[in-house]
């Protein structure tokens, strides 16, 4: 497991019986650094999950340069640098190599309120269906999964959600876990967690002008 905060880390380990290294995934060195060492003790690696993401609920002209330039690093290079670093114990897996990466419905379409986060997550997407096509001939295959709302420390959709009716759209990560496994052991390429937000996907590319007045993209809304 790798992580930022050595103190969750180790709290998992513990529980699971697992092994962790503290890295932080928006930094390339890190990545390299904490690969080297799981790859000396794991030659090869049957799974790999790219989970790690941060939000930004602002927009591109008032969004902190800082901010914005670590949303764009965790969110779309963090998972770029960890499938590159790893590749090597993916590819000696043999055929039996997957990696999942978690991306967001907002990877799919575009709202004022949210652009840097949205932004990152188009990125990442648009890596993972890239890297599914490149990799599969070598015998790994690539799963995108794309989350709604869903309740976590670093995003607290009840209670910052607006308007009020999309805290009902809310899920648990466990919802996402369990589809995360179904999307491994059927081999599905790309799924939305609930299914009814691939809706969301196909409203931005048939009609991005209507999406985007559904979705409120008003004047002074955050």
């Amino acid at each position: 497991m790798l992580a930022r905060r050595e103190d969750r880390l180790r709290r998992l380990a513990d529980e699971l019986d697992a092994s962790y290294v503290v890295c932080d995934v928006g930094d390339r060195a890190d990545v390299e650094r904490a690969a080297a060492h799981v790859r000396a003790r794991h030659a090869e690696l049957n799974l790999l999950v790219n989970n790690a993401g941060m939000s930004a609920r602002a927009r591109f002209t008032n969004i902190d340069p800082d901010r914005l330039e670590e949303v764009t690093r965790v969110n779309y290079l963090g998972s770029v640098w960890c499938l590159r670093a790893f590749l090597p114990a993916l590819e000696a897996a043999r055929g039996r190599a997957d990696v999942v990466n978690v991306v967001s419905v907002a990877g799919t379409v575009a709202l004022a309120r949210s652009g840097p986060y949205n932004a990152s997550k188009h990125a990442q997407l648009a890596f993972s269906r890239s890297a599914a096509a490149e990799l599969r001939p070598r015998g790994i295959r690539v799963h995108t999964i794309n989350p709604g709302f869903v309740e976590t420390e670093g995003f607290p959709q009840r209670t910052v959600l607006r308007p009020a009716w999309l805290r009902r759209t809310v899920i648990e990560p466990e919802d996402v876990a369990r589809r995360v496994l179904r999307a491994v052991d059927r081999d599905e390429r790309e799924v939305f967690v609930p299914a009814w937000y691939r809706i969301a996907a196909i409203a931005q590319a048939v009609a991005p002008g209507l999406l985007a007045r559904v979705a409120g993209g008003r004047r002074g809304s955050t």
